[in-house]
């Protein structure tokens, strides 16, 4: 199997057309098209739906359902907020910066930049309550190199003892990983 890319990612939302203008005006995504249906094509089930899509940028989709004949969304009580996320890469620290006072004139709650050692992030909140990440690199390609060397064994040591392995500690001296 060769896979080309992930051609979209999808996650439900409250409102179709409240998360497509956050989505344009915050995150500056153009709305690429929407499916709507009475019946669910795979199953045949009677559970109307909207499906939206957005461009994320070089070939990347996001896509959200709004589901109005299922129960309220929740999210996953057995899992931090912090774990589940999408994140979207920018340019440079740069421009991370510019969109943390961006998002914070939307009237955003904006947690960092955090420095993850090879990488810089800020984190917020979309209107659905899915937790967004914007990124900037700032790794050399050494230190890829590094880590991607480290990876197996880091996670055969983890799959032992289930405690974080010390391979990549040095990145501890370059940010907090989080």
């Amino acid at each position: 199997m060769q896979l080309k890319r992930i051609h979209h990612v999808a996650y439900r939302c409250n409102d179709a057309k409240e998360t497509v203008e956050f989505y344009q005006r915050v995150m500056d995504m153009d709305f690429v098209l929407a499916i709507a249906e009475n019946e669910v094509p795979s199953t045949k089930a009677p559970d109307p739906y909207m499906h939206v899509f957005l461009d994320a940028g070089m070939g990347n989709v996001l896509a959200f359902f709004e589901l109005p004949n299922s129960a309220k969304m929740g999210k996953d009580p057995n899992t931090p907020d912090w774990v589940q996320h999408i994140a979207f890469e920018l340019e440079d620290v740069n421009a991370l910066g510019e969109a943390k006072v961006k998002l914070e004139s939307e009237g955003l709650d904006v947690l960092g930049p955090i420095n993850h050692g090879i990488f810089q992030s800020i984190y917020f909140f979309d209107p659905n309550g899915h937790r967004l990440e914007l990124t900037a690199n700032t790794q050399t390609d050494e230190e890829m190199s590094k880590l991607h060397e480290v990876a197996p064994a880091m996670l055969e040591e983890w799959s032992q003892t289930k405690r974080a392995p010390q391979h990549a500690a040095w990145l501890h001296e370059k940010g907090v990983l989080v």
